[in-house]
């Protein structure tokens, strides 16, 4: 009669832990939610960004041809000024006295000249008639020459007068804007050589500002990597006239005026072991100025069957970049890819994806390699503002000009 509470209570205790057994373990939690994209190779520019530097498309240093005091200026400094065109006046009174001088010698020695040769003529007449020598002949034929040598000497001394009287007017030799004056009138020019080799007494400098030459620079290492690469078909290259160069201004604005490139050096320059180039730009505003320094965007050619990846869907760690892409089995992994330049918000990838790889873009933190997915079609967010259409680049001290041959 004492047992019977304690078994009661031992088969109460098992019919509670029955219950507890019955709720097994709870159910796992669904796949995560990731957006996709499909991979698809597709052929995009090929640009790069580098740095050049502006300057003049004709630029002349307008010298002193003579030696005077320098009487005024013409031109109105930073306007522009026309081929011919009138810029300083040089105290022409000497070089006008110097060409009087030289004038009234030809007149002299022009009427010698005509004297000799009437007195020559006379002769040979009077020689078959015996009234004369043959040597009287000779000698009135030599005079002749002689006369007409100085003649033709003080004719040449005239001209040089006139050319060095007509150099105290000084002009423009091109046409552009004419710089500020490096001289003021009252002082004395000169047209010697000066110690650091340029003729002249420097007075100011014309240049032409439509178009402007930009000049920049590729890595030698760079153009072999291209000329590389067109060989084997991944890239296309452009021809010069089809190489464009967009100029960046220095406010960051781009400019709205688009070059081409006009010359590729044909050697590496063996200190900075990088090819010269130069492109050409329109600047009918004048907003460019030489000497500046600007950014390009030199469009050479397409890359040929490439990725655009998302930027958001590219990772980095300390192995390099990779993307995570859902298997066939539906389950997450990684693919590491080679990705150095960028294209409208793109990554450009040139290696370790497949055509038809799911790449994961939207859900990459919830997505652990080798576990499953539930993969939903990407579609990107309506764009707020203009969107950047350049390519951008690993750090490169340039690239290889489109005009190179391969």
């Amino acid at each position: 009669m004492t047992l019977l509470p304690v078994r009661t209570s031992l088969l109460s205790i098992s019919f509670i832990a029955l219950v507890g057994c019955s709720k097994g373990t709870p159910p796992a939690p669904p796949p995560p939610q990731v957006g996709v994209i499909k991979a698809e190779p597709q052929n995009v520019p090929l640009n790069r960004d580098l740095v050049g530097r502006l300057s003049a498309y004709y630029s002349a240093n307008v010298t002193a041809r003579v030696s005077g005091v320098l009487l005024k200026r013409v031109y109105t400094e930073g306007t522009e000024v026309k081929a011919g065109q009138l810029l300083f006046e040089i105290d022409p009174v000497f070089y006008q006295s110097v060409l009087n001088t030289d004038l009234a010698t030809l007149a002299q020695d022009q009427a010698t000249y005509v004297n000799d040769r009437v007195t020559a003529q006379r002769d040979r007449k009077l020689l078959p008639i015996g009234s004369v020598s043959q040597q009287t002949v000779d000698d009135a034929e030599a005079a002749e020459r002689s006369a007409l040598a100085k003649v033709q000497a003080d004719q040449a001394a005239v001209d040089g007068a006139r050319i060095n009287l007509g150099y105290t007017k000084v002009t423009s030799p091109i046409s552009g804007i004419a710089g500020q004056q490096q001289v003021t009138a009252g002082a004395l020019v000169g047209s010697g050589t000066s110690d650091s080799g340029s003729s002249g007494t420097l007075l100011t400098t014309v240049q032409q500002l439509d178009p402007l030459y930009v000049n920049f620079t590729i890595s030698a290492a760079d153009l072999i990597t291209l000329r590389q690469a067109q060989s084997q078909g991944s890239v296309a290259l452009a021809t010069q006239n089809d190489t464009s160069v967009q100029v960046v201004l220095p406010n960051g604005r781009p400019y709205d005026q688009v070059g081409t490139l006009d010359f590729s050096d044909v050697e590496v320059n063996s200190t900075t072991g990088a090819v010269n180039l130069r492109a050409k730009v329109p600047n009918p505003q004048h907003q460019l100025l030489p000497g500046m320094y600007v950014s390009l965007t030199v469009g050479l050619g397409t890359q040929n069957n490439v990725f655009l990846i998302p930027q958001q869907a590219i990772q980095r760690d300390t192995v390099g970049a990779y993307a995570m892409v859902v298997g066939a089995d539906g389950k997450a992994a990684r693919k590491d890819v080679t990705a150095t330049d960028n294209y409208r918000n793109s990554w450009i990838v040139t290696g370790g994806l497949a055509s038809g790889d799911q790449v994961i873009v939207q859900g990459i933190q919830s997505a652990r390699e080798g576990t499953p997915v539930k993969a939903d079609p990407w579609q990107p967010a309506p764009a707020t503002g203009a969107s950047s259409a350049q390519v951008g680049s690993a750090p490169a001290s340039g690239a290889k000009p489109a005009g190179v041959k391969s």
